[in-house]
């Protein structure tokens, strides 16, 4: 039994090098551009994040509007986006923090807009009303109540979380 040797020829050997080579190249090239791509996507979330917005003593029945600042992260740029509230306590004493985005088309909506729109907010893009828990008045564009903020309270000092449909009313 003859065994015959296999032998690679200078012609085989240039082209299975050239691949590896190109192959080894394209990898490279290719590994930045898909890390830069799926990072942002694995980064842990900010979510559950609660800012401090006001002092608990300060709170009273009469809806105020709180005014704060949050860090947002878009990919690698970081930016602080102004954001506000309308807090209350309610009549058990519990604070109430309702989002001022109107649910019909997200304008902001005012506490005692005006005449006939006492103790209700009011959106004034298309005459919205919300009662002070937040729902929607019937017959006003609106067709879902106003978004809710977590909260917390902590060593005497409001903090606020993410906004989540109203489910309270």
């Amino acid at each position: 039994m003859s065994e015959r040797k296999q032998q690679v020829s200078r012609r085989q050997f240039l082209n299975y090098t050239l691949t590896g080579v190109g192959g080894f190249m394209a990898a490279g090239m290719l590994a930045p551009m898909v890390r830069m791509a799926v990072d942002p996507v694995l980064q842990p979330k900010g979510e559950g994040e609660f800012i401090q917005v006001a002092d608990v003593s300060e709170i009273t029945t009469e809806p105020v509007r709180v005014n704060y600042k949050i860090e947002q992260v878009d990919a690698w740029y970081t930016s602080e986006v102004p954001k506000s509230a309308w807090v209350y306590k309610n009549e058990n004493g519990d604070i109430v923090a309702l989002s001022p985005i109107c649910k019909h088309l997200g304008c902001v909506v005012n506490w005692e807009g005006g005449e006939g729109h006492e103790n209700r907010f009011y959106c004034p893009c298309h005459d919205g009303l919300y009662e002070k828990n937040g729902a929607n008045v019937p017959g006003t564009p609106p067709l879902a109540p106003l978004d809710q903020f977590k909260t917390k309270i902590k060593d005497g000092k409001l903090y606020l979380g993410e906004a989540v449909p109203n489910t309270e009313v």
